[in-house]
């Protein structure tokens, strides 16, 4: 469980270089290239939400401050108050699946392909992070895993963020740069984090008793495991909530046979879960 200052740094150096190689792509190309320039881009400027994560656990470095500084960072990217996530993400983990608790699942999983669908443009996820950033700053929101003693520090936070956004978005607009470098590549980015995130629990048993068997385990390739800090390792993450990023490969060699719902890659996992939407839109047409 040791934590690392050099571990955070060179994994957060190397994500902040991906971003500012594929900016740099996105604005030397042009027609077709530029629009996958723009995607990659996007890509690892959403994955910054691995980091945010990680920070929320005081795990992504040892010194609290930096924890602090790069949780900020990332939330000020993807429109999510770090200090409300904390509480937020802290009862995900209590109740991991629990559907009455684990408050990820207030918003239910796909359970068509129209839903899936919607669910993977990731406008749900944009409306739902400006629908709770608004509704903190204007002290609307009386969330239950949110103790009332720090309602008012999460009032604040969400205000500084509106006002950073109001204060930096113009100028960008002005200058022209705003929908290029920053709103379609986060909108052609975020259906990535989405297609990843689903396959943390997706499927899994409901029920937070047995985090072995409620949470899953993806084997990916190295560059997916680096731009995601290591959250692949899911299950072994909630297991031990309290292991460091860059210790998660070694805690899955010791409690690898352990692991109840391992999966080999994102493209093998989404396969299973379109193909279950299809046989329960077919077993609902016999119903009918």
């Amino acid at each position: 469980m040791a934590r690392s200052d050099l571990a955070g740094l060179v994994q957060l150096v190397g994500h902040l270089s991906l971003i500012a190689v594929m900016i740099w792509l996105n604005m030397i190309l042009s027609g077709v290239w530029q629009i996958f320039a723009m995607a990659g881009q996007g890509i690892v400027m959403v994955f910054l939400f691995t980091a945010m994560h990680e920070c929320s656990h005081a795990t992504a470095f040892r010194s609290r401050w930096m924890n602090r500084a790069v949780g900020r960072l990332a939330g000020a990217m993807l429109v999510i108050g770090p200090r409300w996530f904390f509480y937020f993400h802290q009862d995900h983990h209590k109740f991991t699946q629990d559907p009455a608790r684990d408050p990820e699942l207030a918003s239910p999983k796909p359970d068509s392909a129209a839903a899936y669908c919607w669910y993977l443009t990731g406008l749900p996820f944009w409306i739902s992070n400006l629908r709770v950033l608004v509704g903190n700053a204007f002290g609307r929101r009386h969330d239950v895993y949110v103790p009332v003693t720090v309602r008012q520090a999460i009032y604040t936070e969400a205000r500084w963020m509106l006002g950073l956004y109001l204060a930096v978005i113009p100028m960008l607009v002005f200058q022209g740069w705003f929908a290029t470098y920053v709103l379609v590549p986060l909108l052609l980015g975020q259906p990535f984090l989405r297609a990843y995130l689903l396959a943390e629990h997706a499927g899994c048993e409901l029920g937070n008793d047995n985090m072995l068997a409620n949470t899953r385990t993806l084997l990916t390739a190295a560059p997916v495991r680096f731009l995601a800090w290591n959250m692949p390792y899911h299950t072994e993450h909630h297991s031990f909530p309290a292991v460091p990023f860059h210790r998660l490969p070694h805690l899955h060699r010791l409690m690898r046979s352990d692991v109840m719902n391992l999966d080999r890659g994102y493209l093998s996992f989404h396969k299973r879960f379109a193909a279950n939407l299809s046989v329960r839109k077919e077993n609902l047409a016999e119903d009918g």
